[in-house]
């Protein structure tokens, strides 16, 4: 008798996972995987389109990607029916399931923020976490000659927090290489009261932005856009000449229609073995889960992994015992050709070491380098390669403190306080 896992989403949490679970399990089990087109995007090549980036490559085929044994259904989801264990298709069809994965990520709903997506949308509102919004603002920055640039985050959670520092820091360089740096005001505005989340790289971050006299102006809400201006729930506003923003984050429509999601839309699961906290036979990963760390590619990663060996045992009629710790890690370009590494958990927030390699790296943590720079240009190759197919790592899921050092300044007790803060 064959046994179902499907899987809603090709993205990189959803390939990763099909392809995994396809080496391991047995073939009693078929693996399906949904999606509503054939187009996997690298999203972290984005960021740099605006800035004469190449977008060659960043779009391949989902078909390339996915295993063999593994079938791919190309269309939209209706509705999960969790009672019957079925999945109804936009098309009519319905597909039965042992076990359901949502992995179907955040998307941008600009819709949801007033006035975001009126005439200025593309002219002087623009983002950079879609492909068409970065080739547009890539001409918009062609076009800047100065004034105030402000770049904006509507809310968290957001993919890749760390995306709209990287920005800023990399437009501060290529204005400056332009000559164009006196001329403009940067502006960084955020709903949280720093620059990151957590403390430590809150701090180390938010010096960077005064070094390159970026202002901060935090714990903005914003409530509408209107003439060219941010207007926050408490009154304040940021005008501007050309708005970078990232608009508010939401999980799939049919998560809610599921009666699956939050309030966002995302899938609230145990954080530690990524069950949904609403069905046993229910798991979330990659952004589409609630869970309190990063919407980051190497989130999908860690948990992927500790997700694939509970559903094998699971499998096998066995309990689950592996758990994820919410180890994720961020690389961040700084400009000038380098980058920082961030590496953290749930407990413990980013601290100073090495990386991968305890004491020997080659790459830095929470300090910028050369190294760290073009490890993330050469993260590409490990992305759409090793990651994408489900190949092994030499990475352990399981954050490691080996290597890593408590500023002086800092307790580790109140490091791991922070960490349940952030």
């Amino acid at each position: 008798m064959t046994r179902h896992v499907v899987v809603l989403g090709a993205g990189t949490a959803g390939t990763m996972l099909a392809n995994r679970l396809r080496r391991k399990l047995d073939d009693t089990w078929a693996i399906t995987v949904v999606d509503r087109d054939d187009a996997h995007p690298y999203q972290p090549g984005f960021l740099f389109v605006p800035f004469g980036g190449s977008t060659d490559g960043l779009v391949r085929s989902r078909h390339a990607f996915v295993h063999d044994g593994v079938e791919l259904v190309l269309e939209g989801v209706d509705r999960v029916d969790a009672a019957a264990r079925e999945v109804l298709l936009l098309d009519g069809r319905l597909l039965p399931y042992d076990y359901l994965v949502i992995a179907s990520g955040a998307t941008l709903r600009p819709d949801q923020t007033p006035g975001m997506l009126g005439p200025e949308w593309r002219r002087s509102i623009f983002d950079f976490y879609t492909l068409d919004g970065a080739k547009a603002l890539a001409g918009a920055l062609r076009d800047f000659r100065g004034g105030r640039l402000v770049v904006h985050i509507t809310d968290v959670p957001i993919k890749c927090p760390v995306a709209p520092l990287e920005f800023t820091f990399l437009a501060d360089d290529w204005l400056r290489e332009r000559g164009l740096r006196n001329e403009t005001e940067l502006v960084f505005v955020t709903p949280l009261d720093g620059a990151f989340t957590k403390p430590v790289a809150s701090a180390h971050l938010g010096s960077m932005l005064a070094d390159r006299e970026v202002r901060v102006e935090s714990d903005f809400l914003v409530e509408h856009i209107e003439d060219r201006t941010l207007v926050s729930y408490d009154g304040r506003e940021v005008p501007f000449d050309l708005l970078v923003t990232v608009p508010l984050h939401m999980g799939a429509e049919f998560v809610t229609r599921s009666g699956l999601g939050d309030e966002l839309g995302f899938v609230p699961v145990d954080k530690h073995t990524l069950r949904s906290t609403a069905d046993a036979h229910i798991f979330a990963v990659g952004d589409a889960a609630d869970i309190p760390t990063s919407k980051a590619g190497s989130v999908a990663h860690f948990s992927v992994d500790v997700l694939v060996d509970n559903l094998v045992e699971l499998a096998a009629g066995r309990p689950m015992s592996h758990s994820f710790d919410g180890h994720a890690n961020c690389f961040i370009e700084s400009g000038d050709g380098r980058a920082l590494l961030l590496d953290f958990n749930y407990e413990t927030e980013p601290l100073p070491g090495t990386y991968p390699a305890p004491y020997v790296g080659p790459l830095s943590l929470l300090k910028e380098s050369r190294a760290n720079h073009l490890g993330k240009l050469a993260f590409r190759w490990v992305y759409w390669n090793v990651l994408l197919p489900g190949r092994p790592m030499p990475l352990a899921p399981a954050m490691s403190m080996v290597g890593k050092h408590v500023p002086t300044t800092t307790s580790q007790e109140e490091v791991r306080h922070a960490g349940h803060h952030a």
